[in-house]
């Protein structure tokens, strides 16, 4: 094998490297990003998306992060300290995660900017956060806006 193909071998196993390890990188931080957003409300929704990166994760979970308590983002920086280490499998099941939870962060948004109005309307005395803005809008379906209404369907926040 001549010199030049050797080199050139070295510089696509290196740009391959380069590529996994920026992409571990950008998961791993877009997920701690979002989890940071959305904080610690867990719905269904949520439940179903820690259960796929717990399966995911299973091995990183059980090695080098092990005893690493759950909970304000101290696994996901367990991962990042060791991302060199987390395998492809687990990287896809959190930038898969991220992706949810962005698209989800999303509806919320949308939701809130329809809904701003009637917020200020029926729910002034309702601390908001878990779910209990979401709770006054329902209890009050009937007289809130018809944009409201609609932004809640179309996110799925409503049925």
């Amino acid at each position: 094998m001549s010199n030049i193909r050797r080199v050139s071998r070295r510089i696509d196993r290196r740009a391959t490297n380069e590529r996994k390890n920026g992409m571990r990188k950008y998961a791993v931080s877009v997920m701690m990003g979002t989890v940071l957003l959305v904080g610690g409300t867990a719905g269904a929704a949520d439940e179903d998306i820690l259960a796929n990166v717990r399966k995911a994760c299973q091995k990183e979970l059980s090695s080098f992060c092990k005893g690493v308590p759950e909970g304000e983002g101290r696994v996901l920086a367990c991962f990042y300290a060791f991302q060199d280490k987390v395998s492809d499998k687990c990287i896809y099941a959190l930038y898969d995660a991220s992706a949810q939870l962005e698209r989800a962060v999303t509806a919320v948004k949308y939701a809130a900017s329809q809904c701003k109005d009637d917020l200020q309307k029926y729910c002034t005395d309702v601390k908001l956060g878990q779910g209990r803005g979401l709770s006054c809008l329902k209890k009050n379906e009937k007289s809130v806006s018809q944009n409201c209404n609609d932004a809640l369907k179309q996110t799925g926040l409503k049925k």
